[in-house]
């Protein structure tokens, strides 16, 4: 024997051993117990509250792998209101409207609406970058895989002919992916925090659309972030100057010492696609000239 063969391996694969543990043929008060299941196979376990710790290094992984298989190096990430309606669709919030407080609002969400179709191009825009010379994927559109803008988002992706991120997540009322998820890209999550922190480990880009809520916990977890220096920072686009200055009073915080002037050079104000993907590419420009100079 002069060119031995060594196996990869000599265990089985846990998906073997998984169907065999599916097919046995012998009940008994053992094999019919839940203590007798595979630990992987028994939800009942899994579900544990002692449990929680692997829980969250499975959400982690998982969609982890997943976008590693797929080739994505850097996510281009868009928040925003699941309440915008697309423009089409906008007026017809007036006639649900019951009351002059309710048409304010719907007139607001209807001048709002444009930003869904801000949204869409410029996802198609950044989709169709090239891959780089390694074969990885740049700058891939996620959004948070539920309605309106984050529909807007994966549909432009769509409308380029590429793929899509959505970080779904369980929530007391149903809220399925939106139809233009790419579906081996469409993650469901359990805890919020392991989804926000999916959205930016990527990141190399993002949009905050106006938005409630939800927008606003993302949003500042970034700006928080990257005040801290817990992340170098990125390219930070606040669509809609108007809505941003009205819900938040930036300068006040400054004026208050509670933040420094500096930090508000961590966003850019920016109202159209071309916009957006102009102040993204000034901005890693800058950081290539910056790096060259240093070394």
């Amino acid at each position: 024997m002069t060119d031995p063969r060594v196996p990869s391996r000599v265990f089985p694969r846990a998906k073997q051993d998984a169907e065999a543990a599916a097919h046995i043929a012998t009940h008994t008060p053992q094999t019919e117990n839940p203590a007798y299941r595979l630990a992987f196979q028994d939800m009942d376990f899994l579900l544990r509250e002692d449990l929680r710790p692997v829980r969250f290094q499975l959400e982690l992984l998982k969609p982890q792998l997943l976008l590693n298989e797929a080739n994505i190096a850097s996510t281009f990430v868009m928040y925003g209101s699941a309440r915008i309606p697309e423009p089409e669709k906008a007026h017809a919030l007036l006639e649900l409207a019951t009351d002059d407080k309710s048409r304010r609002i719907a007139e607001r969400l209807i001048a709002k609406s444009k930003y869904y179709d801000v949204a869409r191009e410029l996802a198609a825009k950044v989709s169709r970058l090239p891959r780089d010379a390694d074969g990885k994927r740049q700058f891939v559109v996620c959004s948070g895989g539920g309605p309106s803008i984050m529909e807007a988002a994966n549909r432009g992706a769509a409308d380029a002919g590429q793929e899509s991120i959505g970080l779904n997540i369980v929530l007391p009322h149903e809220q399925a992916p939106n139809p233009y998820v790419t579906p081996s890209l469409s993650f469901q999550f359990h805890y919020f925090a392991l989804r926000k922190m999916h959205f930016l480990l990527h990141a190399r880009a993002l949009a905050a659309f106006p938005g409630g809520f939800g927008t606003f916990d993302e949003l500042f977890e970034l700006l928080t972030l990257i005040q801290t220096g817990k992340i170098a920072p990125i390219p930070v686009l606040l669509f809609g100057r108007e809505f941003w200055e009205r819900v938040v009073d930036f300068d006040a915080l400054v004026e208050e010492g509670v933040v420094s002037e500096r930090d508000l050079g961590i966003f850019t104000y920016v109202e159209t696609a071309d916009e957006a993907w102009d102040a993204v590419q000034t901005f890693y420009r800058n950081r290539e000239k910056a790096e060259a100079e240093q070394g």
